[in-house]
């Protein structure tokens, strides 16, 4: 169907109809009457050759069309009022930077990235990488997403998501995984942090004099997971971070025993004023990750 060909205030008319389930108090919203919301309904029933609610003596209700009609119409309202919005206020082209934990924008964020261009058209998003060291002043970044236990002095923090850690490993390996103890059979791969492993340890209930561990250690989570894929090793880190991978099978998960080191944060500091453009970025950003941690429950 050539969507030009579609009336835009049958459209919104629908819109808030669907808020109401009430014509009349659509009407009221819009400013016209009843007869003209239900009309243009009508019409816009007509151009779909669908019935968009069912209609009874007390009030409407969306029929299975209307439902899956009703959130796209929505978004693409919300998405509407957000550019209109920048245009006021004279913003024709904004640019928003943002400093991101390596792993983070690898496996997380450059997914999605193309939604928030799709949305946001006007806004150019420069991304700038590190690994989980960065200085927002003199690197010039409006945010800063890193990980940690989300106290940055001056700063701002908003948590994104919980990422705890677990072993990760080929299939290979996995299969040979039959306790926790049985990862001292392997290399163990990590991260610059000294303890990890011990610690995952002890949250395995797996009792392991300090002096005896040794590893392979990674300034990089994308490099470790690598290494582990083509079978050197088992890895310690968040499989929040490496969900394609999993579904993939190119990488198990063989036990439930999580260290929880941290989270996610979208920060920033106190002292920087948020533009328009920038508040769009983070109430974006802010949604997937809701989206994403009830996809994952």
């Amino acid at each position: 169907m050539n969507i030009t060909h579609l009336p835009l205030n049958a459209i919104r008319a629908f819109l808030v109809s669907a808020k109401h389930l009430n014509f009349t108090k659509a009407a009221v919203e819009l400013c016209v009457t009843q007869a003209a919301v239900s009309q243009q309904v009508k019409m816009l029933e007509a151009q779909l050759n669908v019935s968009l609610f069912i209609r009874q003596s007390r009030g409407l209700n969306l029929t299975e069309e209307g439902m899956m009609l009703l959130p796209v119409v929505q978004g693409a309202f919300d998405n509407l009022s957000d550019v209109l919005e920048m245009l006021a206020q004279g913003i024709h082209r904004e640019v928003v930077t943002v400093g991101v934990v390596g792993t983070f924008a690898v496996n997380w964020l450059l997914p999605r990235i193309a939604d928030f261009q799709a949305r946001y058209p006007l806004i150019d998003l420069r991304i700038s990488t590190n690994n989980n060291r960065a200085d927002p002043v003199a690197e010039g970044l409006d945010y800063l997403i890193r990980f940690g236990k989300g106290i940055w002095h001056a700063t701002e923090a908003t948590e994104l998501f919980p990422a705890p850690f677990t072993v990760l490993c080929p299939p290979g390996i996995g299969q040979a995984l039959s306790s926790p103890r049985d990862v001292l059979n392997h290399t163990l791969l990590r991260s610059y942090q000294p303890d990890e492993w011990q610690l995952w340890l002890n949250e395995a209930k797996v009792a392991v004099p300090k002096a005896i561990l040794s590893a392979i250690v990674f300034d990089s989570s994308i490099a470790m997971i690598e290494t582990a894929i083509q079978g050197y090793g088992v890895a310690l880190a968040p499989p929040v971070m490496f969900e394609r991978l999993l579904m993939e099978e190119k990488l198990v998960q063989p036990f439930d025993i999580y260290l929880h080191k941290g989270s996610y944060w979208l920060t920033r500091l106190h002292a920087h004023k948020e533009s328009q453009a920038q508040i769009l970025f983070k109430q974006w950003l802010l949604a997937c990750a809701n989206e994403a941690r009830s996809t994952s429950v």
